[in-house]
């Protein structure tokens, strides 16, 4: 069965869209720990990150640079700090998170609910800032 980031990919569930390209793509989280909380997918389903070519794994940084500086552009933060975790859904992904502290990385703090109109706002104004 696909995982959930592959039925993302497939336009099979809705997501706020912050870039893509024919190989990845990054979404606002649907539960943020902070407002602008995004990952980064390839659209390749693989399990771990680390079970990714050598080129995918790097070319997914690169991709994740391009968004991870689009957001610190329009999101008021000191750092976009990057997490991999993997444990949650079976599908490669990282998670760019806007920091103020390096607290706000932390995966036990409360998860933030923006609402749907923050959630446009911001996943247009971070993809009109993407350089791909």
């Amino acid at each position: 069965m696909a995982s959930v980031f592959t039925r993302i990919i497939n336009g099979e569930i809705p997501c706020y869209k912050v870039a893509e390209d024919d190989r990845f793509i990054a979404f606002l989280d649907v539960r943020p720990l902070k407002p602008g909380h995004t990952l980064v997918v390839p659209k390749k389903e693989v399990d771990y990150i680390f079970d990714l070519d050598e080129k995918t794994l790097a070319d997914m940084m690169v991709f994740a640079r391009r968004v991870a500086l689009a957001m610190k552009q329009v999101i008021d933060c000191k750092r976009i700090g990057v997490a991999v975790l993997g444990l949650e859904v079976p599908h490669a992904h990282m998670h760019l998170v806007p920091l103020t502290r390096e607290t706000d990385l932390l995966f036990t703090n409360p998860r933030v609910s923006p609402t749907d109109e923050e959630n446009k706002r911001l996943a247009k104004a971070i993809r009109d800032h993407v350089k791909l």
